[in-house]
Parts: C-alpha cells; structure tokens; sequence
C-alpha cells in the first residue's frame, strides 16, 4: 500500500467527509444559537463528533473480519459507527441574561468551525491536487 493511499483514502477520506458533515451540522447549530439569542429560555445546541472519533482512534483490538457477517473490531469498525449529533446544553448560568447563548462565544465557535471546514475541503480534494500536479485524469 503506498503511503499516500495509506494518508488519503479509504477510512481517512471517510473520516474527511464525516467530518464535513459535523461542520455542517455544528455551522446549523450555532446559526441557530445565534438566531435565538433573545429567545428567553432557549437552550444552546452543540454538536459532538470530535470525542466519537477520539474514542474511536484510542481502540487497541485491530483484527480482520472473514465473512461480511462477523461483527467489526477496531479501529475502523469505531469510525464507521462515528456520526455527528446535535444535543442541547443545560447550562443554568444564563450567560446571555435570558438564555444560555453567548454571542461571544458562539462568533468564536464558529470562526473554529469555518477553519475546519476549510481545512477538510482542502484536504478531500488532495486527489485532484495530485491529478494536477501528475498531468493525468482522476
């Protein structure tokens, strides 16, 4: 296996674009964080992906499965089960005064948000880079 099969497709690609899709979906969330910031006990949302995937990636048991029907091991099997979800935050403090959305907070949230994003859009389309810089079709 080549080393940039081994950094750049199969289960690292799938874990790029589930990772797109987190972007997306915590992009909706603090859009709607910030839609509601003087909704009086509106509930912020978050999205959890990133400790799925750190579970995932801290897996020891690597193995091989002989038939489609033996259940999956390791660290592959984690990644594929890993998907982004969205869950409201109890936080009683009131940071924005009648709900728990602060405005600071999520403009920073989401200048993170659209760093990652980008950097997974840039990273997904490594392929073409490399169709370029080869001369040939993908």
């Amino acid at each position: 296996m080549s080393l940039q099969s081994k950094l750049f497709g199969g289960m690292t690609r799938q874990l790029v674009y589930k990772s797109l899709n987190s972007n997306t979906m915590r992009g909706r969330a603090i859009s709607q964080n910030l839609a509601n910031v003087n909704t009086p006990e509106y509930k912020r949302k978050e999205v959890d992906f990133e400790r799925q995937i750190r579970d995932a990636m801290s897996k020891k048991i690597d193995g091989e499965t002989t038939n489609e029907r033996h259940l999956g091991l390791g660290r592959e099997e984690s990644i594929k089960k890993a998907n982004a979800y969205a869950y409201e935050i109890n936080d009683p403090t009131l940071a924005g005064e009648i709900n728990n959305v602060d405005v600071d907070l999520e403009a920073s949230k989401m200048a993170e948000n659209r760093i990652q994003y980008e950097y997974n859009i840039k990273f997904a389309g490594f392929n073409k880079f490399m169709s370029a810089i080869r001369g040939s079709a993908m």
